[in-house]
């Protein structure tokens, strides 16, 4: 594993607290990984979250027009994580370059070191999983 590294278990952490500390490290120049993003939660009533996200998905029109919003798991949180980057300027696009998502552990990380955003929730959640599904 390189120093300027991170690896990131995305499981049982917010969407949104992963995708901000993310967006941060690669704006600083280092390449990210976020391994399980289909078990990262989304705070909030589920049945609101599955209707938002249906919204965004339904604004896509054809096939051919944008804007396009995905359905996968890993696909959804990079699009989460390229929210918060300035991906139209140079210095954004290189840093979600520098970000690989991935559903599951791949073999070569299942020893590696990973940050973990595991935290207690107290409110309504929904998995990206489940919401995948959903929409």
């Amino acid at each position: 594993m390189d120093s300027n590294e991170i690896i990131v278990d995305a499981a049982n952490g917010i969407l949104g607290r992963i995708a901000s500390y993310v967006a941060k490290q690669a704006l600083l120049g280092k390449k990210v990984l976020v391994l399980n993003c289909s078990n990262a939660l989304i705070t909030g009533n589920r049945r609101t979250t599955i209707s938002i996200y249906q919204h965004k998905r339904a604004l896509g029109g054809s096939s051919l027009k944008g804007p396009f919003f995905p359905k996968l798991t890993d696909r959804l949180m990079k699009r989460t994580i390229r929210g918060m980057l300035p991906y139209k300027q140079e210095r954004g696009r290189l840093a979600l370059k520098r970000i690989k998502c991935y559903t599951n552990i791949p073999k070569e990380y299942e020893q590696a070191k990973k940050i973990s955003f595991i935290t207690e929730v107290k409110s309504k959640i929904i998995k990206t999983e489940e919401l995948s599904r959903e929409i």
